[in-house]
């Protein structure tokens, strides 16, 4: 059975540790090795993500590899944000991000949300995923992170 833990500022390292070994080879042929370190460090670091957790995403981790972040009431709507989902390469396939994201729409259900959103590089095969999820595309966005990169995202949302 996978054990799923609510992930505090102690569990950092952790977090870490999974996006330093997931992205790479997630984004290799998206995004260029500069780009995937400037955005490691923009949204990995110790600051940005105590930041992230002391501002309401609540981050979830999975023993074997893998960790979801969300939001409740997103915006104020009923709405639950997936900000992040990443399952170390070696468990990709084995449900450990089905076990996250099952979750993660419990608690949204739980709390009275509506609908769960997440934005999705357009060129992420993980698009397929969500869409046998539940998941269907509704727009794309150009997001400006800075040092002239953007990310190019689709933008998902699921009912619940």
């Amino acid at each position: 059975m996978l054990t799923i833990i609510q992930a505090g500022e102690e569990n950092i390292p952790q977090i870490q540790e999974i996006a330093r070994n997931t992205w790479p080879e997630t984004f290799r042929d998206i995004l260029s090795p500069e780009q995937i370190r400037y955005m490691l460090q923009m949204m990995y670091d110790d600051a940005s993500l105590r930041r992230q957790m002391r501002s309401g995403h609540v981050f979830l981790l999975a023993e074997s590899g893998g960790f979801a972040s969300y939001e409740l009431n997103y915006q104020g709507k009923a709405v639950c944000k997936l900000h992040k989902i990443y399952i170390l390469p070696s468990m990709q396939g084995k449900s450990v991000g089905k076990a996250l994201l099952t979750e993660v729409a419990r608690i949204a259900k739980e709390a009275g949300m509506q609908q769960v959103w997440l934005n999705v590089n357009r060129h992420n095969k993980a698009t397929g995923f969500y869409e046998r999820f539940g998941f269907r595309k509704t727009g794309e966005e150009d997001i400006d992170i800075g040092n002239g990169y953007f990310m190019n995202d689709t933008i998902m949302q699921m009912d619940l």
